[in-house]
């Protein structure tokens, strides 16, 4: 990814929601037409004069300048936000208005409140995920078309009708309201399954999304910065992703494929996550309440304290499962349960959990399936069972890198040669 692009991933967010703070939400074009403005400045200019000291900073300043220019020649014809309109339209206060708006403080409230206005109940999780993408993240309708494997017109046509939802409200979300407690679990839902679009997604451009994986995490960060929203539950989320987000960096290996869990090179896991992963843990285990994230964060908190995977507690990793599928049983997690299973208890009782998952049908296109038996079937020596497994996921395989993982997985069920 290009520097230009990155600095956008990082700033677009806070930038509009700053802006849109002000503008009204029903103006969010305008927001993001002014931070496009400011980012096309920004590039035209550094090519010149090279990146300055503080590149934030610059492009915060430029977006204050070009929002209040904005203002100056649009606020007879439009309609800004109902609470600082009034404000809007008198030079004694538009300048304080803007420098407010993005003060550290205030752009994080913005940003929060944006990410609640996202997650309208009314919209569909796929909207959620695509405004939160799209809007928080500055991701473009190619982008995330890419990651979903949904037609660029697809992801076009559904930005733009929750957009059309998200203007019906004039202001962004109010943290103070009763609606806070219900679609704060939304949030928490949209930022889990942004994640896991990055760390386990169907891209077809590559196995790994670590942009998407980053975001996900500032955004959860975020939300357990603010006290109301810090709660068990987030910090359970926040601990699962730095845990996961912490062996990123060994799921590629050096050639760039994709490495199994059994392979990784556990020194290139990053320490600083891993450490602050397992001290939100530590913070979540406040209250009696036990939810979905918190038993996922624990079954990475062992993946991470085992230093080979020999050392891996596959007992406590199966009894873990245990308790997830009581509470949130799915296929996927009957999957992973059975191969913690075959781990512990050998190959042959790993197959028979993986044979006995309910609903395996809703496998059917999920590679890591037939994967899963073609490990444990090349474990007992069953060559010709494990070849058939493998290549029926490799015709699953959703990318280059997938695809490449498979092949050599099929090169190794080659039945020894036996001496004569």
């Amino acid at each position: 990814m290009k520097l230009d692009d990155q600095l956008f991933r990082r700033e677009s967010g806070r930038i509009v929601s700053a802006l849109t703070r002000i503008f009204g939400v029903h103006n969010l074009g305008l927001a993001e037409d002014v931070v496009q403005d400011a980012f096309c400045r920004a590039v035209e200019l550094w090519k010149e004069r090279g990146i300055p000291e503080n590149p934030s900073a610059w492009l915060m300043a430029t977006a204050k300048n070009r929002a209040i220019d904005r203002v100056r020649r649009e606020r007879r014809a439009r309609r800004f936000a109902p609470e600082v309109g009034r404000l809007l339209d008198t030079e004694w206060t538009l300048s304080p208005l803007i420098d407010e708006a993005f003060d550290a403080h205030t752009i994080r409230d913005a940003e929060l409140r944006m990410m609640f206005s996202c997650c309208d109940p009314a919209l569909s999780e796929d909207a959620q995920l695509a405004l939160i993408l799209n809007i928080l993240c500055g991701f473009r309708a190619n982008e995330i078309a890419g990651a979903f494997l949904t037609a660029r017109s697809a992801i076009e046509k559904r930005i733009s009708r929750a957009k059309k939802q998200l203007a019906q409200c004039q202001n962004l979300f109010d943290l103070g309201t009763a609606e806070f407690e219900s679609r704060l679990s939304t949030v928490r839902r949209a930022l889990y399954l942004l994640f896991n679009e990055g760390y386990h997604g169907a891209s077809a451009e590559s196995a790994v999304r670590v942009e998407l994986c980053d975001q996900a995490l500032r955004l959860t960060l975020l939300l357990g910065e603010y006290p109301p929203a810090a709660t068990p539950s987030t910090h359970a989320l926040a601990a699962l992703m730095c845990l996961d987000a912490a062996r990123l960096p060994a799921r590629i290996d050096s050639a760039g494929e994709l490495s199994a869990l059994v392979d990784q090179d556990r020194s290139r896991w990053n320490a600083r996550l891993l450490a602050e992963g397992l001290a939100l843990l530590e913070r979540s285990a406040a209250g009696e309440a036990v939810s979905p994230y918190h038993v996922e964060a624990a079954i990475a908190a062992v993946h991470a304290s085992a230093r080979t995977i020999e050392e891996t507690d596959w007992r406590s990793i199966v009894s873990l499962y245990d308790r997830l599928m009581t509470i949130q049983p799915s296929p996927v997690v009957a999957l992973n349960r059975g191969i913690a299973i075959g781990q512990c208890e050998g190959a042959e009782r790993g197959l028979k959990e993986l044979r006995a998952i309910a609903d395996r049908d809703r496998l059917a296109n999920y590679p890591f399936y037939p994967a899963a038996l073609g490990e444990l079937e090349l474990r007992l020596g069953h060559f010709e069972a494990a070849r058939k497994h493998f290549g029926a996921a490799l015709g699953l395989a959703r990318n280059g890198t997938e695809q490449r993982f498979l092949e050599k997985r099929l090169r190794s069920c080659a039945a020894p040669i036996k001496a004569e």
